[in-house]
């Protein structure tokens, strides 16, 4: 469930571009907004080092030979 709300200012041109790349991927605008912040959100979190706290670790499972 949502719970928060993110309001941002875009200029005309802008948001037109985002709703037609939102309906090329077939989702809505709020779908590809979000998943694309999300995208660029690991990238600089996980390029810098910082734990990203919507996405879960993953367990690495280690191999021993033998």
């Amino acid at each position: 469930m949502r719970t928060e709300l993110l309001q941002l200012r875009l200029q005309p041109d802008e948001k037109q571009a985002f709703q037609q790349a939102a309906a090329l991927a077939g989702i809505s605008l709020s779908a590809w907004v979000r998943e694309r912040l999300r995208t660029a959100a690991i990238r600089e979190l996980e390029g810098s080092g910082r734990h990203v706290p919507f996405v879960e670790p993953i367990p690495l499972r280690t191999v021993t030979n033998g």
